[in-house]
């Protein structure tokens, strides 16, 4: 288990976006985030009228909005007969006999070298307006990142938030019996899709981060022999050791900028927290209590981490300026709080949060208020943020191994990842570029 360990161990892709311009017309669908949707918007999305992928874009959009609680596609077969042509403005009484609130239109077409142009329209079904109307273009291997950068333009219009789809986790997969698990550092996208392994298995990973650039990982390997934190780039595969520690080196983060990593190491006996310098490998030492202190997670702006700490008789979390000053505790609850961090607006601390034998993924401000507890589960850890903070992914151990699931900063909305196999220390990555 992570936590245990923790308190035990002691290819970019070019894709270009274009928009020709939104209707100057209001939303009159809005979907409240904030709040919860107490029943999803139904909306239609129809495949897209051209070729080629024409329908792979409309399956893949369509899961996207479904996965987030805030949308129901609707059910292709009630749909009206004939293509829908994104040049035409449509029969929305059609529409509306269904009950669609939204309705997405699109086309596809391929040029001689197989380069993508897809144009989409999102209508107000009701109103009769058009809200989103852009044009994505991009090299035929990238579809898929279409289709959530369509998605992403889905959300953002009918939730006033940011999208999180055309995003990817890293995370480390998990196979064999469990007292012989072999854990790999992997790689795929939000929605599961395009799996791919980034280190052989021949040690165990723990703790991956993903930087705010998406395109380098640190992690922990740990050995028979010790521990190391490497850093990986993802496109090259090229990785090197983070310093030499004699003691234990473990739950490796970067900060937003990419130029630090704040980790935990073990030595002479006491577990502290570190930050190393990438550019001239010089670290820093920012805690010195004898307790084990661990877990750290910049804030937004880079000024502060929070932490946990059992230097007062349990694990809970503290907060610090990155220079090691002002540590505070901000946890005062009931149970033993570990694995906490930031949410990337810097609202909010997510938190694993353990209860006699019950585990839970839990949110609260900077400053420890207003605590709420999101999911109840025999095993619930290690909490990762979606890039628009609106999403949580953690690990789930129902007692039969670990696996991915997913909750929304409401709580109403929770569900298994589409990525079914063993899997735990997942790490969202921020927008890709």
């Amino acid at each position: 288990m992570r936590s245990v360990i923790m308190m035990l161990a002691v290819a970019v892709f070019g894709l270009a976006m274009v928009a020709p311009g939104l209707s100057p017309a209001m939303a009159d669908i809005v979907v409240n985030v904030d709040q919860g949707a107490t029943q999803p918007l139904p909306i239609a999305v129809p495949v897209f009228s051209g070729r080629p992928v024409a329908a792979q874009l409309q399956q893949v959009i369509a899961a996207d909005l479904a996965r987030s609680g805030l949308f129901r596609p609707l059910d292709p077969a009630t749909f009206p007969a004939g293509p829908q042509d994104v040049n035409v403005k449509p029969a929305f009484d059609a529409w509306k006999a269904i009950s669609a609130q939204g309705l997405l239109t699109g086309d596809v077409s391929a040029d001689a070298d197989g380069r993508l142009t897809v144009n989409v329209r999102l209508w107000d079904v009701y109103a009769g307006d058009q809200l989103v109307g852009q044009q994505f273009s991009s090299g035929s291997e990238s579809w898929r990142r279409v289709a959530h950068k369509v998605a992403d333009a889905i959300y953002e219009k009918l939730t006033g938030e940011p999208g999180y789809f055309d995003s990817r986790v890293v995370f480390a997969a998990e196979s064999g019996p469990r007292g012989r698990r072999i854990r790999r550092l992997a790689i795929m996208d939000q929605d599961g899709a395009n799996p791919r392994y980034l280190t052989d298995g021949s040690y165990s990973v723990f703790f991956p981060h993903v930087s705010a650039n998406t395109r380098d990982v640190t992690y922990m390997a740990l050995r028979p022999t010790g521990s190391t934190i490497y850093l990986l780039n993802i496109a090259t595969g090229r990785q090197e050791a983070l310093g030499h520690f004699p003691g234990m080196m473990f739950a490796p983060s970067f900060s937003p900028n990419g130029a630090w990593v704040a980790f935990s190491a073990e030595k002479d006996g006491n577990t502290d927290i570190y930050a190393m310098n990438l550019a001239t490998r010089s670290a820093t030492r920012l805690t010195t209590d004898p307790g084990i202190d661990t877990s750290p997670s910049f804030s937004r702006d880079g000024a502060q981490l929070v932490f946990n700490s059992d230097r007062g008789g349990s694990p809970q979390i503290y907060l610090m300026n990155t220079d090691g000053s002002n540590v505070h505790r901000i946890s005062f609850g009931s149970g033993r709080y570990t694995t906490p961090v930031w949410s990337p607006d810097g609202k909010l601390i997510a938190f694993t949060k353990q209860e006699g034998s019950a585990f839970h993924i839990g949110l609260m401000k900077s400053d420890g208020s207003n605590e709420r507890l999101l999911t109840d589960s025999y095993l619930d850890e290690g909490p990762t943020w979606a890039p628009n903070s609106r999403v949580i992914m953690f690990a789930r151990d129902t007692g039969y191994g670990a696996h991915l699931w997913t909750v929304d900063v409401s709580g109403k909305f929770l569900a298994p990842s589409a990525y079914t196999l063993g899997a735990s220390d997942p790490a969202w990555s921020a927008l890709l570029p």
